[in-house]
């Protein structure tokens, strides 16, 4: 499975960013999606998760405002971040899990800032 994360950037306190990952290769053996993300200094969170059934997880510092969903006839999973706050600063890693293990996607890095 490889994982192609992109639409991180540069926003405002308050502003929206969506992060799309496509993946590629055996993704019929994909349990489920998600993404996770690293400010300096700190460890690796979960964010959001969506499985295979369209069930869908989040961490309680994002509930209420970012969703996770995805396309599947395009194998993307897009996280729309809506109000961002400044702590929200991290790169941001898109993960796979199949029952053998975890993939991870090239990092995105999130910063927001005034």
């Amino acid at each position: 499975v490889q994982l192609q994360a992109s639409g991180g950037g540069l926003v405002q306190p308050g502003g929206c960013l969506r992060l799309s990952c496509a993946a590629s290769g055996s993704i019929f053996s994909i349990n489920a999606m998600g993404w996770y993300r690293q400010a300096p200094g700190k460890q690796r969170e979960l964010v959001a998760i969506i499985t295979s059934g369209g069930t869908t997880n989040y961490a309680d510092s994002v509930k209420g405002r970012f969703t996770i969903s995805r396309d599947t006839a395009k194998n993307t999973v897009y996280l729309q971040t809506n109000s961002l706050k400044p702590e929200d600063t991290a790169v941001y890693y898109c993960n796979a899990v199949t029952i053998l293990k975890h993939y991870w996607g090239q990092g995105t890095q999130v910063t927001v800032s005034s």
